[in-house]
């Protein structure tokens, strides 16, 4: 199982107000799966998502990854688990403006001190791979946001990770681009790599294997495809 949590609850407080985002969240994700998670916006879908890429702790309840428990990781200790491990993929694309294509795809790469010259190649392969490889020496704003979304996507992949957590990835796309873009994570799956894709959108959804539903911090519901039941 690459991903397990087991009653997972999120508290948000402050000085006047407390929030609970995630409620006693049971979520199992297989190794090659591809999970859509949907859900209104204030559902939990984006704390969710934070806690499985360990960019957050659970309040209580455990997390799984991969087998081991990182629910109560130190934020070191999740940085170094999260290396190589997990990509991410923003609806903001989340690109460094000032350093070229090759530059913020490379920055992954930089984290775990492979050498120069493995760098280059692994950013080369990639970026062909990923359709963008004319646009290696060209800045962020200088390209389409189809094209800022294929880069995005680069950079998650370029470690080879065994987790992509994808957030809106298709959400400042026209469908042509979202298409593309969606098409490219599907092949990634189909590849091998688990995927968890937080969406508002259907047709999005329908490239996953299984949606999860969530609705005041609690899975409401889930649905699997039907040639996926019949592959489990």
């Amino acid at each position: 199982m690459m991903i397990k949590t087991v009653a997972l609850n999120k508290i948000f407080q402050t000085d006047e107000v407390e929030t609970l985002a995630l409620n006693a969240v049971d979520l199992s994700v297989k190794k090659g799966e591809f999970v859509a998670v949907m859900g209104p916006s204030g559902c939990g879908k984006s704390t969710l998502l934070n806690i499985v890429g360990m960019l957050d702790n659970p309040t209580s309840g455990q997390y799984f990854f991969d087998g081991r428990e990182a629910g109560r990781l130190s934020e070191s200790s999740r940085t170094d688990l999260r290396k190589g491990n997990i990509g991410f993929v923003f609806q903001s694309f989340n690109l460094i403006d000032e350093i070229n294509v090759r530059e913020n795809v490379e920055l992954p790469l930089v984290y775990l001190k492979i050498g120069r010259q493995k760098r280059k190649e692994m950013v080369n392969s990639v970026l062909e791979r990923m359709r963008i490889g004319h646009r290696g020496n060209h800045y962020p704003q200088q390209l389409s946001g189809g094209q800022q979304q294929r880069v995005a996507i680069a950079r998650a992949v370029v470690t080879n990770p065994k987790l992509i957590l994808a957030d809106e990835p298709t959400g400042n796309l026209d469908s042509k681009n979202g298409l593309e873009v969606m098409n490219l994570l599907t092949e990634l799956n189909r590849e091998g790599t688990t995927i968890i894709m937080v969406t508002h959108s259907q047709h999005d959804s329908e490239f996953a294997h299984r949606i999860v539903n969530l609705f005041d911090g609690k899975i409401v519901t889930e649905s699997m495809k039907r040639e996926m039941e019949v592959m489990l």
